[in-house]
Order: structure tokens, then sequence, then C-alpha cells
């Protein structure tokens, strides 16, 4: 069989001829690279769900002067896996729950692999038409799984964070763009002013995106949340109302909060928003955004679609490989003003025509398109339900095992895939304990929880979204967390 589909290239006869010289194996540079890959997947969940080495000693190892000559290249690789495996987490193992990051599957990873031995630029259209193409599809899908307006533009970005900050800057230059106002010419001196309104609850990466975009990290609007971070109705509703009815507003609401899972009233959010006759909405939803693929924890996101845009990430729920993110606007037209880049040099657009870089903040960037491309064909709309689906279910197994214990508290309500959980006291000895059972944990191994700071208590939080676990996963990682405190209770 032809590996280069059926024109003239290497052949998997001559692939493998090459691989031999004199009788001797030789590994080309990139097979050996995935053959070491495919160990550490292989032996990843029979280890410690941490690193070995801490930053310092991992440091140590790579520390050397300035290499003066060149080293063979199958040396360097080699002596790349030999230094950093055991600085790695075991963010692709079955038992990592320590922040919200997907399992980079296999499928996306091939994708990527194919995408990095391309070497394309899929800055435009022209440069790479194939990269542009499953991008373009990529995309319809995208808005199709996600139940979004078909005609939605969307931008593949490097994660959340950037795709926070494409929406924001779409919803500046259109809100600015109302009053008679070019910010993408002019800037923001002598602009009129923007209210912000967020929940206090909101991710840090949104107020870094405002950041980004000049309106500042302090000059926003917080309304106030309920137990589980979601924001209170009434006190949008009035923050809203309080805003002039000429001015320029933009409103985040949250879908998925970082700590809970939990979901703004979407609904009347909306509508709320709707009554400001200059008001963009946007939605934060990391990985929330992915409960509309799930026909069970779809209604959680219900009204979401009245939004004005909404970022996302690709390398969380649909488990694509580092870097992926969606920015997703309604407003085509708005999305280009504010990220498109133009130079004679540069390729325009005839009818019908996609450029990706009209939607991005980067130029030169990598062909994202591929393995989101690759996992929404490999995964299927019912494929990537049934995972959203069955990750919640093993949060609430986690959650249920552990809340069974004496002296362990689940602090929210386990709608979607997070765990918060407390040990010992509501007080600052509870938090020490905490901060204890986390330590014992991650020493351990067996698997992999961080903690956090929430309503004002330590907690150790789980995020279940790892797309190879199963059943026996959450039941050896719960009964695991469970030993650990009771060595740290009993101590």
């Amino acid at each position: 069989m032809d590996l280069a589909g059926g024109r003239e290239g290497i052949s998997q006869v001559n692939f493998v001829a090459n691989m031999f010289e004199n009788g001797q194996e030789i590994l080309p540079i990139w097979a050996k690279a995935a053959v070491s890959a495919t160990g550490y997947r292989e032996r990843l969940n029979d280890q410690p769900q941490r690193p070995i080495h801490t930053y310092r000693e991992s440091l140590q190892v790579f520390e050397e002067a300035t290499p003066k000559t060149g080293t063979d290249g199958h040396d360097v690789i080699e002596e790349l896996v030999r230094k950093s495996e055991p600085g790695l987490h075991a963010m692709t193992g079955s038992r990592f729950f320590g922040w919200v990051i997907g399992n980079s599957h296999e499928v996306g990873v091939a994708a990527d692999w194919l995408t990095a031995a391309w070497g394309q630029n899929a800055g435009n259209h022209s440069a790479t038409p194939a990269a542009a193409a499953a991008e373009t599809i990529a995309a319809l899908w995208l808005l199709d799984i996600l139940g979004l307006p078909a005609d939605a533009s969307v931008g593949f970005v490097t994660g959340c964070t950037m795709a926070n900050f494409v929406g924001l800057a779409a919803a500046r230059g259109e809100v600015l763009h109302r009053l008679g106002w070019d910010v993408e010419g002019d800037g923001l001196f002598g602009a009129p002013p923007i209210k912000v309104i967020l929940g206090e609850d909101a991710h840090s990466t949104v107020f870094s995106a405002l950041q980004y975009l000049g309106l500042g990290q302090n000059r926003v609007v917080k309304v106030p949340t309920d137990g589980q971070g979601a924001m209170i109705p009434e006190a949008f509703a009035q923050a809203i109302k309080d805003a002039q009815s000429d001015s320029a507003v933009i409103a985040i609401a949250q879908a998925g909060q970082i700590n809970t899972g939990a979901f703004d009233p979407l609904i009347k959010i909306v509508e709320a928003a709707k009554t400001h006759s200059n008001c963009w909405l946007h939605v934060d939803g990391a990985f929330g955004l992915w409960a509309r693929a799930s026909h069970e924890r779809a209604e959680l996101a219900v009204g979401i679609e009245g939004a004005d845009s909404w970022a996302t990430d690709g390398h969380k729920w649909l488990q694509t490989p580092y870097d992926c993110g969606y920015t997703i606007v309604r407003n085509g037209d708005a999305h280009r003003r504010a990220m498109t880049i133009a130079a004679s040099y540069l390729p325009s657009n005839t009818e019908g025509e996609r450029d990706p870089s009209h939607y991005v903040p980067e130029l030169s960037r990598r062909a994202r398109g591929f393995a989101t491309w690759a996992m929404i064909k490999h995964l299927g709309q019912d494929g990537i339900a049934e995972m959203v689906t069955r990750h919640c279910r093993l949060a609430r197994l986690i959650a249920d095992i552990l809340a069974g214990e004496d002296g362990i508290t689940v602090m929210n309500q386990v709608v979607l895939n997070q765990i918060a959980v407390h040990f010992g006291p509501m007080s600052e000895e509870g938090d020490g304990l905490t901060k204890q059972t986390i330590e014992a944990v991650q020493k351990v191994g067996t698997c992999f929880a961080g903690g956090a700071l929430w309503k004002g208590r330590w907690i150790m939080r789980l995020s279940v979204i790892s797309f190879s676990m199963t059943d026996e996963d959450a039941r050896q990682s719960a009964q695991a967390i469970i030993q650990a405190w009771r060595r740290v209770r009993m101590a």
C-alpha cells in the first residue's frame, strides 16, 4: 500500500527497507520518537501520576553550557527523552485530575504529528489550502455539535485564554463601532468608556483578556454569586439597568465554574443583556460549553445560544493535543474587523473563501484544524456526547464514594465534571488538613489532584476529563484519596 495515497512517494516497503542498513535496524528519527512516545503512554498508568523530578531537579538535569558544536539528531532525541520524562506530569493518564486537562487522544496526537511533519504555516488559505479547508469544515462541525448559530465565525486559537481575548476584542470593537468609534483604527485614546459586567467568580483568564485589551482588570462591575459560583440573576439585571442606555456594555457569563462546574443562569442573563441597547454578551465556556454535546447535560447550557460570542477549548473535552481553542462569534464582520491582518504580499479573499488569519491574532500559526477534524471524525457526535456524559457520571461516582467517608465534605453540587472536596472541620484547621491530604495523595501518586482556595476554604479539586478513564479508575482514585485522608487524620 502506498503511503502517499497512490501518488509517487515512499511506499511501506521502501519505508521498512530504509529502517535496515547492513542487516542492522536503523529507525528514522521520527520513528524513534514515535516508539518512545508510545512506550511512555503504555506505561503511564503503572507509575505515579506525578513528576518524579521537581522543577529544580529538572533544571539541574538540563543545565549545561551553550553547545558550540552540533550533536547527532538520534542522540539528541534520546537525551531529550531521558532528561524530560522524570519531569512530566501524567496529564495523558486516566487518573489525572489536577486541572481541567484533556487526554490528548491518540488520534489527535497522530494528526498533530502529521501537522508538524508537513510543516505548514496555516496563516492563510493560499499558503496551505488543505489546512484552511480542514479548519472550515471542522468549524461547521463544531457549531453543529455545540448547537450554536450555523453562520457564526470560528477562530482556531491556542486555548480559552486567547479565545476569550478574541471574543472580547470583537465585542470591544463592535460596541464602540455602534457609537461611531473605530477602535481598530484610532485605539482607545478618547474612546467612549465601556462598562464590563461579570460574575465575581469569573475565571482568571477573562481578567487577563480584559487586561490585554486595555479594558483593565479593576474597572469591572463584579456581580455577586451564589454558593456554587453562579451569578445571581437579579444582581446581574440590576447591573445592566444601572448602565446608561447610550453607553457601551460588555457582559461576560460563565458556563462551567472552574471549582464547581456551575453555570450562570443563562436564560435570565441573556434576557437581561438584551434589555440594553448596546450590550454584547460573551460566554466563557472553556469546558462547560461541551455540555451542549451531551443529551443528559445540555439543559445546563440552555439559553447560551442567545449570546454574541463564545470561547471554549479543544484540548479539554474534545481531547485534542495542545494547543487548541476556539473563538465563536455571531457577528462575523465584527470578528474580522478585530482580527484581520492585511499586507500587500498576503492573498485576498474571493467569494466562498475563508482565510483563517482573519479570525485569530497570529499570522504564522499551527494548523490546528487537522487535529480538530480528526478528533470529530473519529469520535463523531455520538462519541463526544457519550464521553461528556460518562465523565459527568464518573465525577458523581467519585463524589458519592468520598462523601460516604467521615470527615470528608463534597462542597459543590456535582452537576458536571468538577468535584470540590474539603477535609475536616470548616475552619483553618480543616484547611490545613485539606492541604496535607492533597500532599499525601500526590506523594503516593495513584491519582493526581490539586488544591484551590474556594469561598474562603481550601479544597481538593478533582477535574474528571480524561478520555481513557474508567469506572475502576474512579473507584481506585476515590479509595486512594480516602486512604490518604485516614493517614492524615490519624497522624
